[in-house]
């Protein structure tokens, strides 16, 4: 062990600490706190120099103090600065808990030292920075300032204790500082390193070091409280509706291209204001963006996309959502006075080419861009990218091209060059690729820097024009935060030609520096980072990263000599009038309703029912309720003030109706037990107010609601009303009317009854109102409540019959000569369960055919049966019931989603009643189902098996989706009428049919005639197409190969697969000739396609062909695939399987 120590201290003894900077991280980097200052004399030391000896710092030599306490804060600017010292004595004997040191100035503005001698609520003494202001300071003032307070002996300036900090001082923040600066109790005490305390004789100094900086964004240290972007900025931003950022972003780099808000413009949509059409919403999102005053809302925009939930919360590449934006606008725009300006604005020509070397031959076509994407791995710059893009490759040797006669194969250059840029070039960043090691796609966080101006002229063909200058100027950098699985948008925009630029980060509008706006956006590794530190910590990531991965994703230029063609002044002028006078209205129609919410409590609704609404009401009760606004049975709605009287109210309603005021009476109206809602007694004293009379008569929490009863006068012009009578009150009763053959229930108005008069009584006073002649039998019943109808008794008096105000009784009439047997409720109990159980059902088609009626909706009862549904759709629909078959309707996506079987005992409620899986919840709506008509009846179609078969007309290219019935039992033979029938051929023209099924976009096997299609299970894909003549005249010495389409990787397969006639010998320029034949592929998509030989191994590669290749020679086995490799359309960059879409 003696020996272990011993080899240990020679190994110390070599060690030599270069620099100590090296091996110790600066403190104040990671704690904003406190520093003690502590000299330490070791011996070790004695013998350096005296010379080269740091001195003792003290706290009476300022100047030193104010560079080690303040130390420069990158990338600020010092406006002033200064320091104060306030002499404290008498420690002890302060007598207030707090103390204000004496006001001093820096860089304009008043400060003051705040002290709490014996603490803040702490054991600690407290110290604070406080503005100076007498009372309040001026409104909107604030400073940013870095500060340190000091607290020294006097007699010991080397004895001081120290915080720093910075902070935005304002009207709500106005001191900052320091709760627990140092312990009380050891203040007044000496220390290991001091022999003197730092309070003494009850005396120290305490000096304020203040630097005030400089805020050129105005948003330096903000909190973001009660901020304005309107007011600070004169610019709004656009609300995230959850995962939105990226189509903010997007949008306010289009809406600060002012030629492109023009255009947007100029689109005419005039007669189509409607909230599906997107052009509408986006010239409202534009206006709306120059005139609010808060941000706005992009949910308008997105509905007229037609996205739902699912699209709002799932972030899409912003690249692809400008492409069909644009393609979507440029549409809307053909035709009209904005025609081709997105063109003109955005679009630039690039040429590819191969150029032969030793001879004078060039193939080459010119393309149309809208962006440019640019590689960001392996390029340190903008530069680099560009001149990776247009890099030139040389074919020689084994690649030499074949020039075709009579230069044959020749030396070559191949490379893309550009022809012209756009006015407005958008330029995006390849952020995100494919890790092969992960097998995933993965973000690119590299450094990748990108300057405020350059010349595009290096990059242009030696053609190009060179009349006036390619020098572009920086005017947005759109920005990711984050990786690939999550993150977030916003851009740095710069709106004017000259000026600054400004972050839009969704609602927040703030302004930026060039270094945030360059630099902080470049990416690559942090420069402040410690030695073997984990790195900093990164926003919508997991753990700590050395890289920023905030980085740009898209750049904005603009080229220099056209910046007042893409820049010009967005006038009133330009907006469109129809637009303006729309959101004018909305916004006075907001502000009214703005005005009615804050004068709320000091008016409520008054809902009044009378005769004339009640005659109008088929339903349950008065007509309180499931009553529409509009409707001619629905309670007059006024809203009045609280404080009116009962009679003020009585004379402008009586004014309304054409009638005296003393001809009406008001009856309160109250809710039951039996939640009815009745009249319960009417309203005598006019004098107290509506507010009064709901809190003494009405229901508690209820709105106030009135039934208006109108007398008639006498002679004398006075009203009537029944008067009361001690042992036979009148009573106010309500009467309806069921016609039975009509199948209706109606109002038809009140009457008064005695109490002690029997039921039968009542039968004359109904004749009278319904003008029947005497002799009609009656039968009565009352409406207690909705599921509760009673037969009333004829010999019973009302009292015996429980009859009270308010209630009512409903009448038929019994004719012995009406037929009841096609009648569906012959009397009044059984139409009051069908208004019980009745609901609207919207029925939608689940084919539509050109003609026939869309969607409709049915009153239908919950109880009926699927053969009473089918009977009630048939009757509509004009066709036979026992055709017809229903499916519900999805909640998520609103398509159909379970086939409704036929069962005897399940009602329409059951049918329509959510169901419960194991696999979790199945959510369908309960008030619509699709329909479908087919073509014989639902017993009949149930024997047969449904085969949904691709039809290729033409090659691949055209692809018709085509429904067949076939016998269970059935053969793919039995295919052929079916589909014959849906297609309209002839005979001869579905002669030599081939059916294969494919599995993951390959052929998976081929189908015979007398294959059973009971082994076809209904997720497979069944194409069927003709076979092509020179299959049908092929040689034995042919060979037939599948072939499929995939993107870049084999196993990334997409398309229809297709099988293809391989011939001997045949160079594969000629099969490339066939091919194009074979799949309708031809012009420019032909050429971007690339062919390769893919074994059925998982791992192969696949072996890309050449002209000169003979493909026959290259099979290994018969298991061999001709792979089409090209881009998947379907796919979106995020590899989702639904590419983002425009409605």
């Amino acid at each position: 062990m003696e020996n272990l120590s011993a080899d240990l201290e020679a190994r110390l003894a070599n060690v030599k600490l270069t620099n100590s900077d090296m091996l110790v991280d600066d403190y104040e980097n990671y704690n904003n706190d406190r520093q003690e200052v502590v000299n330490i004399n070791p011996e070790d030391d004695a013998t350096e120099d005296p010379e080269t000896e740091e001195p003792v710092l003290l706290a009476d030599d300022y100047d030193r103090v104010r560079q080690a306490v303040l130390q420069d804060l990158p990338d600020q600017e010092t406006e002033a600065e200064g320091y104060h010292t306030w002499k404290l004595e008498h420690w002890r004997s302060l007598s207030t808990p707090k103390e204000h040191g004496p006001i001093f100035e820096v860089g304009g503005h008043p400060w003051r030292i705040l002290l709490f001698p014996r603490g803040n609520q702490v054991d600690n003494i407290s110290i604070y920075l406080e503005q100076g202001y007498e009372g309040t300071p001026p409104e909107g003032w604030y400073a940013c300032v870095q500060f340190a307070l000091v607290l020294w002996n006097p007699n010991d300036p080397s004895n001081f204790f120290e915080h720093h900090a910075t902070h935005r001082f304002n009207g709500k923040e106005s001191d900052w500082g320091f709760t627990r600066f140092t312990e009380l109790r050891k203040a007044f005490q000496p220390s290991a390193q001091h022999e003197r305390p730092l309070i003494e004789n009850d005396s120290a100094n305490l000096t304020a070091y203040v630097r005030v900086l400089k805020d050129p964004t105005g948003v330096l240290w903000h909190n973001f409280e009660g901020y304005d972007s309107k007011k600070e900025t004169g610019m709004v931003g656009l609300k995230n509706q959850g995962a939105t950022c990226y189509l903010n972003s997007l949008l306010q780099s289009l809406y600060f291209t002012n030629a492109f808000r023009r255009a947007t413009y100029q689109i005419p949509t005039e007669s189509e204001q409607l909230k599906t059409n997107s052009a509408w919403t986006l010239q409202r999102l534009f206006y709306l963006l120059q005139t609010s005053k808060s941000a706005v809302s992009t949910n308008e925009l997105t509905s007229s996309f037609g996205w739902d939930t699912r699209q709002i919360f799932e972030q899409q590449d912003v690249q692809e959502l400008s492409r069909i934006l644009m393609e979507k606008l440029e549409e809307r725009m053909k035709g009209t006075a904005a025609e081709n300006a997105l063109p003109i604005l955005f679009v630039g020509k690039s040429k590819t080419y191969i150029s032969c070397i030793n001879v004078d031959f060039e193939s080459s076509r010119i393309e149309d861009f809208w962006d440019i994407q640019l590689n960001v791995r392996g390029n340190k710059n903008l530069h680099e990218s560009f001149m990776d893009y247009i890099q030139v490759e040389t074919l020689e040797g084994e690649n030499k091209y074949d020039a075709g006669e009579p230069y044959k194969l020749q030396d070559a250059k191949k490379g893309v060059i550009f022809e012209s840029f756009p006015p407005v070039l958008h330029l995006q960043l390849k952020r995100f690729e494919y890790d092969i090691n992960r097998d995933a796609m993965m973000k690119v966080n590299d450094r990748h820097e990108f300057p405020d101006e350059f010349d595009a002229s290096p990059y242009l063909s030696a053609e190009a024009d060179r009349s006036e200058p390619w020098i572009y100027q920086l005017h947005g950098v759109l920005v990711h935060s984050g990786d690939f699985n999550a993150g977030h948008y916003y851009a740095f925009l710069k709106p004017e030609k000259e000026g600054w630029f400004y972050k839009f980060d969704d609602d927040r509008v703030t302004k930026a520096t060039m270094r945030e706006t360059l630099e902080e956006n470049f990416g690559g590794e942090y420069t402040n980072l410690a030695n073997g530190g984990l790195g900093q910590r990164q926003p919508y990531m997991r753990g700590y990263s050395t890289k920023r991965s905030m980085n740009a994703y898209m750049l904005v230029y603009i080229r220099k000599s056209r910046l007042d063609q893409v820049l010009p002044p967005v006038q009133e002028s330009n907006v469109p009038t129809h637009l303006e006078r729309k959101i004018t209205e909305e916004r006075l129609d907001l502000e009214r309703r703005r005005k009615e919410r804050e004068e709320a409590h000091l008016y409520l609704n008054v809902q009044l029912i009378a005769d004339e609404t009640f005659k109008h009401h088929h339903g349950f009760d008065l007509g309180m309720r499931d009553t529409a606004a509009d409707e001619a049975s629905s309670p007059k709605t006024l809203r009045r003030k609280r404080v009116m009287t009962l009679r003020d109210f009585t004379h402008e309603v009586a004014q309304d109706y054409s009638l005296q005021p003393e001809q009406i009476r008001f009856w309160m109206m109250v809710n039951r037990q039996n939640k009815t809602t009745r009249p319960d007694q009417p309203l005598r004293e006019l004098d107290m107010t509506l507010e009064e009379a709901m809190n003494r008569f009405g229901t508690k929490n209820s709105p106030l609601r009135l039934w208006l009863e109108v007398g008639s006068l006498s002679g004398e012009g006075k009203p009537t009303w029944p008067e009361p009578s001690p042992n036979n009150t009148p009573i106010l009763i309500f009467l309806k009317h069921f016609d039975v053959e009509a199948q209706t229930l109606s109002g038809v108005g009140h009457v008064y009854v005695k109490k002690q008069a029997k039921v039968n009584d009542l039968a004359p006073q109904i004749l009278e109102l319904m003008n029947w002649e005497t002799g009609v039998n009656l039968q009565l019943y009352e409406e207690i409540k909705d599921s509760m109808i009673e037969q009333m008794k004829a010999k019973q008096t009302f009292q015996q019959s429980e009859i009270q105000d308010g209630d009512i009784i409903c009448f038929q009439k019994v004719d012995p000569n009406l037929d009841l047997t096609m009648i569906p409720y012959t009397d009044a109990k059984q139409y009051y369960d069908y208004l019980l159980n009745r609901t609207t059902i919207r029925f939608y088609p689940k084919v539509v055919k050109e003609g026939e009626e869309s969607e409709f909706s049915l009153m239908l009862s919950k109880k009926m049966t699927y053969e009473q549904l089918c009977a009630e759709v048939g009757r509509h629909l004009q066709v036979d019931p026992t055709h017809l078959r229903f499916s519900t309707v999805s909640v998520n996506t609103g398509k159909p989603r379970q086939i409704i079987k036929r069962n005897v005992n399940q009602n329409l409620s059951q049918m329509l009643m959510t169901q419960y899986s194991t696999y979790g919840y199945n959510a369908h709506h309960s008030d619509s189902l699709y329909y479908e008509v087919l073509d014989m009846s639902l017993s009949e179609y149930e024997t047969k098996k449904l085969l949904k078969i691709h039809w290729l007309s033409d090659g691949i290219s055209k692809e018709e989706l085509v429904e067949v019935l076939v016998p269970r039992n059935g053969v793919v033979a039995d295919i052929l009428p079916g589909l014959q029938k849906k297609l309209g051929c002839q005979d001869e023209a579905l002669q030599h049919i081939r059916f294969y099924e494919a599995h993951s976009g390959k052929i998976y096997r081929e189908l015979p005639g007398e294959f059973s299609v009971t082994s076809v299970t209904e997720y497979a894909t069944i194409f069927a197409e003709k076979i092509p003549d020179e299959e049908l005249n092929a040689s034995q010495e042919d060979q037939d190969i599948y072939c499929y389409h995939f993107d870049k990787e084999p196993n990334k397969s997409h398309g229809v697969p297709f099988k293809f006639l391989i011939k001997p010998d045949e160079p594969f320029k000629d099969t490339r000739e066939r091919l194009s034949k074979r799949t309708g592929i031809r012009g420019k998509m032909l050429e971007k396609l690339k062919f390769a030989v893919v074994s059925n191994s998982h791992y192969a590669k696949p072996r890309y062909l050449e002209d000169g290749d003979i493909l026959l020679e290259l099979l290994n086995s018969h298991d061999d695939q001709l792979g089409l490799d090209h881009a998947n359309k379907t796919r979106n960059f995020w590899n989702r399987g639904d590419s983002i879409f425009i409605r």
